[in-house]
């Protein structure tokens, strides 16, 4: 995602897209602070063991990377933590729902649906 020198406003709204194209293009997207191969918070570290165990191909993006991107995808989810999973399009929680769908099987029957 790059940024672009716009207004505030345009900023805001192509950010919106840019976040939207990439959870539409992706399977599996997870909103991480750092990457998977080396995650910058425990929540973020959690969640891609999950995905890891459960033998997930999935994206990541570091929202450490770009302040826009962090902000812009909390106004996304409209959920103020990150990370955030992304399964199909749709919003499936941070690390702790992400944690109890995992233990209830419920992740796993999500990401092969």
């Amino acid at each position: 995602m790059s940024e672009q020198n716009n207004t505030p406003e345009t900023t805001e709204v192509s950010m919106q897209e840019q976040i939207k194209q990439t959870v539409v293009d992706n399977a599996v997207v997870l909103f991480m602070k750092g990457n998977a191969n080396f995650p910058q918070c425990g929540f973020s570290g959690r969640a891609v063991q999950i995905l890891q165990s459960l033998e997930t191909e999935f994206v990541t993006v570091d929202v450490l990377s770009n302040d826009a991107v962090r902000q812009g995808i909390k106004d996304y989810s409209n959920w103020p933590t990150i990370p955030q999973l992304y399964v199909k399009g749709e919003f499936i929680g941070g690390s702790d729902i992400m944690t109890e769908m995992y233990e209830s099987g419920e992740l796993k029957d999500a990401l092969t649906a």
